[in-house]
């Protein structure tokens, strides 16, 4: 069966979301296009910033799933990223709190789209 490997995000400013993520996550994307911008987050698995709809998908579109980061160790790993992310200038959307992920807090990029770092289960 085949599994899930490309994740894509709806952006409407490609370039500003393409720096955005890479200082946030602290990566290189694969390639650079007008429309599409993959990072490869493990190998064969890519998560892409898209904006192929941009007509349709605005900063007003509720975004309703979020893209997740689970950071191994303790909870003071995910407030140190938070406090990291946070001085990037990163849109809080939920400060650090405990939750079903454990030690949990939600940011938003530039589109709205939502960002959750919790614990690894």
């Amino acid at each position: 069966m085949a599994t899930p490997n490309l994740f894509l995000i709806y952006v409407t400013d490609v370039e500003h979301s393409t720096r955005f993520y890479a200082d946030l996550f602290e990566m290189e994307p694969v390639t650079i296009t007008p429309r599409y911008v993959p990072f490869e987050v493990a190998p064969g698995v890519l998560f892409a910033l898209w904006s192929g709809r941009s007509d349709t998908v605005t900063t007003a579109t509720p975004r309703t799933s979020e893209l997740g980061l689970m950071l191994p160790g303790s909870a003071s790993g995910v407030d140190d990223c938070f406090a990291a992310w946070t001085a990037k200038g990163a849109t809080v959307i939920e400060e650090p709190h405990e939750d079903v992920f454990g030690r949990t807090f939600v940011v938003a990029d530039p589109d709205g789209n939502l960002i959750r770092v919790s614990p690894i289960d």
